[in-house]
């Protein structure tokens, strides 16, 4: 029986990362970035695919486990019959290799132990070739090398490295893995106790710059320090998620890449970062954002690589059952090439706020929405894919209509307020005429709601943001009636789907689970409207349904009670810091958006 998603927890430095199981197995590690092929990949197939686990050879009675305060260094507390042993897993910050440090510590009796660890690269499509050296394994197979070095004796077995040891109270036995590219030399290694100080230094220091003071403050930390974890440093892109293809049904065809950048999470992601104190990766997001919008306007893409490529090209990796026989495993994503409205109001709110809220200027910034906003005077008017990527037909998504209000009134307050020039008085007459274009088409009268497309009779929960993004008061009767239409379609143990999925919307099988940021979605504007009591209800409902180690993975199901989708989900984590955020009483995110 494979782990559960919320069985996980995250590791990782910066770079790219590793998800470590309950039952002290690293499932998932793409190397050397979040985006390249596995080296261990059985979260999407089997041990024979790539895994590295440690854990008492008898039975656990329990298993504890946390991290070690404000930090990303995981602990794994095992209890047996024997005694108790603890496991602490960690990735430094990187320097020129990848490291991935495995302390085991006895902590009363003596535990027997066994290590089984198969390295697999390119999605566990290749056994790498491994021989012994000086005390240490050597794994390699074309561009990639591994080495394995430990405290403890190993030998092959089959085409695994295995090794059986016992560890009595006071025992530390280290195990340490190092990527490296193939032709580099033998890399030198390192003191792991001296690089476990520094790492747990690094995390600490960081922590420490977190301002956010309040409720729910331990929630909010572990959300801010797994969005600093998403985050590929050299860039400063964040990553939608560390896996591809957690499916959003168990066994569904729901199954997509997100160790890739969305350009729709640049305001909620920098509206979080601001929030929590952290300036400095809100400007080096704004940065990737920019190189990575620089070109033809009307080519602005959905999404990027960490490093901003954008052929991003969806294949289907055919030897991996996917997790759960979820199939099929993808690799990019084909939705890079849809026409998606709502990145244009994205992309201009956040270049607004940065202003807003004092960021040093960028002298690319303004140059780009120029251009942008120049296509979007007629782009606007087309039909889209929305913000759900769905596969079917164009429509003219009533969000994505809204998020070129945005973008227009956003640029207009940038030359209102901050001196920038710009064909301002256009610019307005364009703003009210989508304005009256979506109260004519894109709001019901029959519902009583606004809907998902010009002519649907479907809700859609991304129309909770219109009075967060200033198109509509909260308290309007016509929000009123969609948030009671959104609950009525969407709602189901008081958790929201995104929209009605059915293939007439999306071109694929209907099912999946309640997506969570719709959800604290609704927290928010309920708050807006002034109804904290219902909104701090679903709020705490929310954080209950964390792992044990505080993480969220993009949906849950109320159902079988367990978390759907790709893990960890920045998304999840960026709703929860806002909605903390919000709930304060106008004292988050929502004040600094433009009231109507």
């Amino acid at each position: 029986m494979p782990s559960r998603i919320e069985d996980y927890a995250l590791i990782g430095d910066l770079q790219t990362c590793a998800l470590v199981g309950r039952d002290g197995s690293v499932d998932w590690m793409c190397v050397p970035r979040f985006d390249s092929p596995a080296c261990f990949a059985a979260l999407l197939g089997t041990p024979e695919h790539g895994r590295w686990r440690i854990a008492p050879a008898g039975e656990v009675v329990d298993v504890q486990r946390c991290y070690r305060d404000d930090t990303l260094i995981l602990e794994t507390t095992f209890q047996t019959a024997e005694g108790r042993v603890r496991i602490v897993d960690f990735m430094p910050m990187r320097s020129e290799a990848i490291d991935l440090i495995r302390i085991v510590e006895g902590v009363e009796g003596r535990v027997p132990m066994r290590m089984d660890f198969a390295i697999r690269f390119d999605y566990g499509s290749i056994v790498p070739w491994v021989r012994a050296i000086d005390g240490s394994i050597r794994a390699v197979a074309g561009p990639d090398t591994v080495y394995l070095r430990a405290d403890v004796p190993m030998r092959g077995e089959g085409f695994t490295t295995v090794s059986e040891f016992e560890v009595a109270a006071g025992d530390c036995f280290t195990f340490d893995l190092t990527w490296t590219e193939s032709h580099d030399p033998h890399p030198q290694r390192e003191d792991p106790a001296v690089m476990l100080r520094e790492a747990e230094q690094f995390w600490r220091d960081w922590s420490a710059r977190c301002t956010y003071e309040g409720p729910w403050r331990d929630a909010v930390m572990r959300s801010l320090i797994t969005l600093k974890a998403l985050t590929y440093s050299p860039t400063g892109g964040i990553v939608a998620a560390a896996t591809t293809s957690l499916p959003e049904q168990i066994g569904g065809v729901r199954n997509w890449d997100y160790r890739l950048c969305w350009l729709r999470d640049a305001t909620f992601a920098i509206y979080a970062l601001l929030g929590g104190g952290y300036t400095e990766e809100a400007i080096a997001w704004r940065e990737w954002l920019l190189r990575a919008a620089a070109g033809l306007p009307e080519e602005l893409q959905i999404m990027y690589s960490i490093r901003g490529e954008r052929h991003l090209t969806e294949l289907e990796i055919e030897w991996l059952p996917g997790y759960e026989n979820s199939k099929p495993v993808r690799v990019g994503n084909a939705a890079f090439k849809q026409y998606q409205l709502d990145v244009y109001g994205e992309v201009m709110d956040v270049l607004h706020l940065t202003r807003r809220l004092g960021l040093p200027p960028s002298e690319d910034a303004w140059r780009v929405q120029l251009a942008l906003m120049r296509f979007l005077e007629k782009g606007w008017r087309e039909p889209d894919e929305g913000i759900w990527e769905v596969r079917g037909p164009r429509r003219h998504f009533t969000h994505s209509k809204v998020m070129a209000w945005v973008a227009f009134d956003r640029s207009i307050s940038d030359v209102e307020h901050f001196g920038l020039e710009g064909p301002v008085e256009r610019w307005r007459a364009i703003r009210e005429e989508i304005r009256d274009e979506v109260f004519e088409k894109g709001f019901s009268v029959e519902l009583h709601a606004f809907v998902q497309f010009y002519g649907s009779t479907d809700a859609d929960a991304s129309l909770l943001m219109l009075p967060a993004l200033g198109f509509i008061a909260p308290g309007d009767p016509r929000m009123t009636g969609t948030i009671a239409l959104i609950r009525k379609q969407l709602e189901t143990d008081g958790l929201l789907r995104r929209y009605p999925a059915a293939p007439h919307v999306d071109g694929l099988p209907p099912g999946e689970g309640a997506f969570l940021l719709c959800t604290f979605w609704l927290a928010d504007t309920l708050a807006l409207a002034g109804n904290y009591d219902e909104a701090g209800a679903i709020f705490e409902r929310l954080l209950s349904l964390r792992n044990d180690v505080g993480l969220l993975s993009e949906e849950y199901d109320p159902v079988a009670r367990r978390q759907l989708g790709n893990f960890p989900q920045a998304f999840s984590h960026v709703g929860l810091i806002n909605t903390a955020q919000n709930l304060r009483r106008g004292d988050g995110p929502a004040k600094d958006r433009p009231k109507k």
